[in-house]
């Protein structure tokens, strides 16, 4: 069996155990990031499949990520959400990083939010403010479409000017504004993790225009924009990252710090999704 004859079984049966117990027909997806889990008691009519029940997914191994899928209606959409992701840091490959976004893809699924908890490199930033995801940088050297093409999805060279949809980045301002909601917009560095960077890591991201760091969702994006989904992504600004400040780092810091953003983050995804096209 060739790579790619393998990776799409892999997809194939995912998707197959998430549509017998989840359906499909979404209208949307969305990535929930560290500390933002309770966001998914805002569905109504909601459904979960953990993933250890979907094969070929993996448990999450990270404090804030419950590590299921659950489906239910907000604003009036269909809603396919992931409570947790998977990471590189914790031994995955990029495939199975992800393989959601492309169950996702098989079940017909064209928009994706994606969010994330991030350090925030911008010195005007500060904890517990969301930062409109407006483009990115991969620092990793490491991308999730190395390997076999999988044209069912997308072309071999995809463009990624346009990683986050213009058109969902200018209504998740109109939203902010009408909701007097501090949305900041910026440049996110993607990094392996799972050490957080050095404070001279921190100042060449800067220098190369980030505005914050972390480490998720670019692999995410690339794949979603491989097999043409629209993306919105935003970030939980929740730590200066090393070196902006004297303050040392910690994990429960990022935890509390998503929480107190919680009700304008609510705010801010619940609207924007009662409004998209």
């Amino acid at each position: 069996m060739t790579e790619k004859n393998a990776i799409q079984l892999k997809i194939n049966e995912a998707t197959g155990a998430v549509e017998k117990e989840l359906g499909r027909d979404f209208d949307l997806a969305i990535i929930l990031g560290s500390g933002l889990g309770k966001f998914a008691e805002k569905l109504q009519d909601k459904k979960s499949l953990s993933y250890d029940k979907i094969p070929y997914f993996s448990g999450s191994t990270v404090q804030g990520h419950a590590g299921r899928l659950t489906a239910g209606l907000l604003s009036g959409k269909k809603i396919l959400m992931m409570e947790g992701r998977f990471h590189y840091y914790e031994g995955h490959e990029m495939a199975q990083v992800t393989l959601p976004i492309r169950v996702m893809q098989q079940l017909g699924i064209p928009r994706l939010i994606v969010t994330n908890a991030a350090g925030g490199v911008n010195k005007n930033f500060h904890p517990g403010q969301l930062m409109l995801i407006g483009d990115h940088i991969n620092t990793t050297g490491i991308n999730p479409l190395h390997g076999a093409n999988l044209s069912e999805f997308g072309v071999r060279f995809p463009d990624m000017s346009e990683a986050y949809d213009k058109e969902y980045c200018k209504l998740a301002h109109l939203v902010a504004e009408e909701n007097k909601i501090d949305l900041v917009e910026g440049v996110y560095a993607y990094c392996t993790g799972p050490s957080y960077e050095t404070p001279a890591e921190v100042r060449f991201y800067g220098q190369a225009g980030a505005d914050a760091v972390g480490m998720s969702t670019v692999p995410e994006v690339i794949v979603a924009r491989h097999g043409g989904m629209r993306v919105l992504g935003l970030s939980c600004i929740t730590n200066a990252a090393a070196g902006v400040t004297d303050h040392k780092l910690n994990h429960q810091e990022v935890i509390e710090a998503a929480a107190a953003a919680f009700d304008d983050f609510t705010l801010l995804l619940r609207e924007f999704v009662r409004q998209m096209d």
